[in-house]
């Protein structure tokens, strides 16, 4: 029984809030703090403090957490998918939309707009990317794993899984 009440206490706040995971924590707060007296309110802070100083969405970080503290790790499961779940059915279901009305003006209008933005976000993402890497590798390995990287990709064919593994390989033997 207590998996259905961790999918419910991380289901309804992810399913309710309007604004992502900053506009969960509330709800998410009532739910552990208030409702299931999972945590105390000081411990919920801590937590919050934590989840918000490491990278990545805070909701999944709380919901995974706190699942494996209340049921562990079938409890952290049930708990991130809970938290996973509604965005996913609405992602899925906006694209099946999106695919639906492909051809509409408005559509291509949309992707049109939208596309180029997508564009700039990865560019800057990889602008960041090495320059981490030669802060952190200096400039000849920054190079030739670029190279590599893009004749894996591009001259070999290689699938992108495979160079990510063999860039953390490497990046974990020899840097």
């Amino acid at each position: 029984m207590i998996y259905v009440h961790l999918f419910i206490a991380f289901f309804l706040p992810n399913i309710l809030a309007y604004g992502g995971g900053p506009a969960a924590i509330p709800l998410i707060e009532h739910e552990v703090v208030d409702k299931n007296d999972w945590m105390t309110k000081t411990e919920f802070s801590e937590l919050l403090a934590l989840a918000n100083s490491l990278p990545g969405p805070i909701a999944t970080k709380m919901a995974g957490y706190i699942g494996f503290e209340v049921a562990g790790v079938l409890g952290s499961v049930v708990a991130l998918a809970a938290t996973i779940i509604p965005s996913l059915a609405l992602m899925l279901l906006l694209l099946n939309l999106l695919y639906k009305h492909r051809n509409s003006p408005r559509v291509k209008r949309l992707s049109s707009f939208v596309l180029p933005a997508i564009a700039v976000l990865l560019l800057s993402l990889t602008v960041d990317f090495l320059q981490t890497s030669y802060e952190l590798n200096h400039l000849l390995p920054t190079i030739l794993l670029v190279i590599a990287s893009y004749l894996a990709l591009e001259k070999f064919k290689i699938h992108p899984a495979f160079v990510i593994l063999a860039g953390l390989l490497i990046g974990g033997l020899f840097l």
